[in-house]
């Protein structure tokens, strides 16, 4: 797999059926490991040892609607009293983060509410605020955990 923009992890791995399957220790279960899955699984980490990110308060590609239509979203993040705090969008490495990407996360926003919004490719990394009034500012860096 492709060298991220973030720090190496200790992983596992094991080989299946000719596929390589990678241990996510949010949803405690292997799953196929893809360029995609590569970025989120280094993010989770990230988010967890570099940012102080509690893993009892990420959730990992749960379903949700969004204008009536079912999605799933990749990484979200809550606060200690369970409310978003966090969400992210995680893509492959050779995918360009776009005003699309952009897009997509905020759609996705408009059913989690939470109050930063991220998208990674695993090489690059745009995060930014809604403030009370609904305004987004683009922060410099990923938001430490003070949920």
């Amino acid at each position: 797999m492709k060298s991220l923009n973030l720090p190496p992890f200790e992983y596992k791995v094991k080989k299946q059926n000719g596929q390589i399957w990678i241990f996510d220790m949010i949803r405690k279960r292997y799953v196929v490991l893809t360029p995609e899955e590569w970025v989120r699984q280094h993010f989770i980490h990230f988010l967890i040892e570099n940012k102080g990110y509690p893993a009892q308060l990420i959730a990992v590609e749960k379903e949700i609607q969004v204008c009536g239509m079912r999605r799933r979203f990749d990484l979200v993040c809550y606060d200690r009293q369970a409310n978003p705090y966090l969400i992210v969008e995680c893509k492959a490495p050779s995918v360009v983060l776009s005003q699309a990407v952009f897009d997509q996360a905020f759609q996705y926003n408009l059913s989690i509410a939470a109050r930063f919004i991220a998208i990674t490719n695993g090489c690059l990394h745009f995060c930014g605020e809604i403030s009370g009034n609904g305004k987004f500012q683009m922060l410099a860096e990923i938001p430490n955990f003070c949920g």
